[in-house]
């Protein structure tokens, strides 16, 4: 996933209303498509993005992805940044060290613990944020279900990768850390600007680091296609998609589809590169798929007068 510009657009478009009048149901099939496309273009991304991981590295494939995100968000969002004050640039500059964190703990996780796995345990970050912000018992149910099928995920054998499976966590808290600043950027400036500044500013982070990473590692033309690939799949297409999707579903109903990812990512990464996990695994998974549906859909209870 994850530079996760679909998150982008869900932060910054106005949600369909599910009871406008005229809604018609191919406009919601349409809506459903764009999401299906949107999903699993960004898990093939992924995918496509470890095949280069041998040549070039994880780092090495965060850098050309975070430049092609650059580019896309900075065509789209057209920032000017001479008109930002400093309380705008607070948000942005973290967010764009939180882009950079996001996106290098979640590839060396999935090189060390596959996609499906990596994907899963990154979805708890979104799941935390909505967790921490409610009070309704469900919810705190929610809870106890994710922190079970973790336990679950990450239990003890003699194979399991516990740097791994903290990458994946890092790449968790940073997603909660991205959600909660993103909210802060899409206050302050607007619409799409202030993510356009944070992915050019994490972009330029990784000149230096991505050169250096380059040199020691020349890419092959397969892998430096498979990094743009990634780029394009996992940060284009899911922007576009996305933007399109939001104008014909509810908002929540794109919350709930968008849980469904950690599912398309384990079946992609059974596909593409060979990925299997056992049916306990698959059982987990499908509990946080679960419970970030349920804390989406669930209906907040009526205050008292």
């Amino acid at each position: 996933m994850v530079l996760e510009t679909s998150r982008d657009a869900a932060a910054h478009v106005p949600a369909a209303d599910a009871a406008s009048p005229g809604r018609r149901g191919g406009e919601r099939l349409g809506g459903v498509a764009l999401m299906l496309g949107s999903g699993l273009s960004n898990q093939f991304g992924a995918s496509v993005a470890a095949l280069a991981f041998p040549v070039i590295g994880p780092v090495g494939v965060v850098a050309v992805r975070q430049w092609m995100a650059a580019g896309v968000l900075w065509a789209v969002g057209r920032p000017r940044l001479r008109s930002f004050t400093a309380a705008q640039w607070r948000p942005v500059l973290g967010l764009a060290l939180v882009f950079a964190a996001m996106n290098t703990s979640l590839y060396q996780a999935v090189d060390r613990i596959g996609l499906g796995l990596a994907v899963t345990l990154e979805f708890l970050g979104p799941l935390t944020v909505a967790l921490t912000t409610s009070r309704r018992r469900i919810d705190a149910l929610c809870a106890l279900a994710a922190a079970g099928a973790v336990a679950v995920l990450a239990r003890p054998s003699p194979s399991t990768d516990y740097l791994g499976i903290g990458l994946a966590l890092l790449a968790a808290a940073s997603w909660g850390c991205y959600v909660l600043l993103n909210r802060a950027v899409g206050r302050r400036l607007p619409g799409l600007e202030g993510s356009a500044a944070a992915a050019a500013v994490s972009g330029a982070l990784y000149l230096p680091v991505g050169a250096l990473v380059l040199w020691h590692h020349p890419p092959t033309a397969v892998a430096l296609a498979c990094a743009l690939a990634a780029g394009v799949l996992s940060s284009a297409v899911p922007f576009l998609s996305d933007l399109l999707a939001l104008r014909r579903v509810p908002a929540h109903f794109f919350g709930v589809f968008m849980s469904v990812n950690p599912v398309f990512a384990g079946l992609v990464g059974m596909l593409v590169l060979g990925e299997h996990l056992d049916a306990l695994s698959w059982a987990a998974v499908l509990v946080i798929v679960a419970a970030n549906a349920v804390v989406v859909t669930a209906p907040y209870p009526a205050r008292s007068r």
